[in-house]
């Protein structure tokens, strides 16, 4: 019997899981579109949901803050657009601020797959940092 299992384990130990979701919740706060398994995206949801109220919370207390980067493993760009650009998005809203549409299936191993994405989300914000990455001074090289 399972009883008092709650979560996916998704076959890793618990410190790679919880960095997974660390990770996975720094690309959908920065891209606010991510594509990802299923079960995988399942389990982010409440995580970055959980993320987003703290954002709410967080124009009146500085704990609320601190909690985001304690999360977050002080990523303080991530948690400045939680607070910044999320929260007031989602101000009037009481939940639900992503959705996982599935995806269909991955051709290497036919894993199902799925998009998580913010509700209402800025379009531009996908692929942001993503391309190549320029080192300064191979513009002279070209």
């Amino acid at each position: 019997m399972r009883h008092g299992f709650a979560g996916r384990r998704l076959n890793r130990t618990t410190g790679h899981r919880n960095a997974l979701l660390v990770n996975l919740a720094t690309a959908l706060i920065k891209h606010e579109q991510i594509k990802t398994t299923l079960p995988k995206a399942k389990e982010l949801r409440p995580y970055v949901e959980k993320l987003v109220t703290l954002g709410k919370m967080g124009a009146k207390n500085l704990h609320a803050r601190r909690q985001a980067l304690a999360q977050l493993r002080n990523d303080t760009t991530t948690v400045e657009k939680i607070f910044a650009t999320l929260a007031p998005r989602y101000a009037s809203r009481t939940g639900g601020y992503t959705r996982v549409l599935k995806a269909g299936f991955r051709y290497g191993d036919a894993a199902p797959m799925a998009v998580i994405e913010f509700v209402d989300r800025d379009a531009d914000a996908k692929g942001q940092d993503s391309g190549p990455v320029q080192v300064q001074g191979d513009e002279a090289r070209a």
